[in-house]
């Protein structure tokens, strides 16, 4: 079994900072590309940021420099540095991750559940 879960979500005022981690484990033999979607209300999932193995990443049009992505491989962990939040990036934010295990050898992708995060004054 392969488990993503998320943390570091919360209320979070205007212009402030969160970071968000996930963390896969599981009986895992390798994980590709790690990233992060956002799903507000009403709207559909959206693209915030990947990374693969190698360190190659992209971001979500919107993000503009202030959110970052990086992931440390030892630790099957990926994270998300946000900073100059906006009441626009209230959403919940979910982990995926591309892994590859034992009984799955051409790996298939995996979605944590969901950490809320929430920019208000």
């Amino acid at each position: 079994q392969v488990q993503l879960v998320e943390s570091g979500g919360g209320l979070v005022q205007p212009g402030g900072s969160l970071r968000l981690s996930c963390a896969a484990s599981g009986t895992i033999f390798s994980i590709g590309t790690m990233g992060w979607y956002r799903q507000a209300p009403g709207k559909e999932r959206e693209l915030v940021a990947t990374i693969t193995r190698g360190g190659t990443t992209d971001y979500g049009d919107f993000v503009k420099g202030r959110l970052t992505i990086s992931r440390d491989n030892a630790k099957n962990m990926v994270y998300l540095q946000m900073n100059s939040l906006k009441p626009d990036d209230t959403a919940v934010y979910y982990c995926n991750a591309f892994i590859v295990t034992i009984l799955i050898s051409n790996g298939r992708s995996f979605w944590g559940q969901g950490t809320q995060v929430t920019v208000s004054s």
